[in-house]
């Protein structure tokens, strides 16, 4: 189950307890974040401690930039695509096929898994 977080921060905390309860229930999962979550230290925490914690939980390094993205769809790494706080900034993007970050790759590349 791939995983993203976007620049939502104030919402984080929520996140990383949904993904902990994924993680309980036995999902194996591949976290994304967006330039923006995987870079800018808030009051709601650091980048390095968001990131972190989004590796603890997932057991794996995270994808955040569009070159670690792209290679995700051949390999089919997921079959199912969880944005935990999916920005409307993301939506749009997504809406309008503006592909600039990983999670907006990750994301379509599950959605239309033959495109590529």
């Amino acid at each position: 189950m791939g995983v993203a977080i976007c620049g939502s921060f104030c919402t984080f905390s929520h996140c990383f307890e949904a993904l902990e309860k994924l993680k309980e229930l036995g999902c194996e999962l591949v976290p994304v974040m967006s330039f923006n979550a995987y870079s800018i230290d808030t009051r709601f925490g650091t980048a390095k401690e968001h990131i972190q914690r989004m590796e603890d939980i997932c057991g794996r390094k995270i994808i955040h930039t569009i070159e670690a993205a792209e290679p995700l769809g051949p390999k089919k790494m997921t079959d199912i695509m969880l944005v935990a706080n999916c920005t409307g900034n993301t939506l749009a993007k997504l809406a309008m096929s503006i592909t600039d970050t990983a999670v907006i790759v990750k994301w379509k590349l599950v959605l239309y898994p033959n495109a590529v």
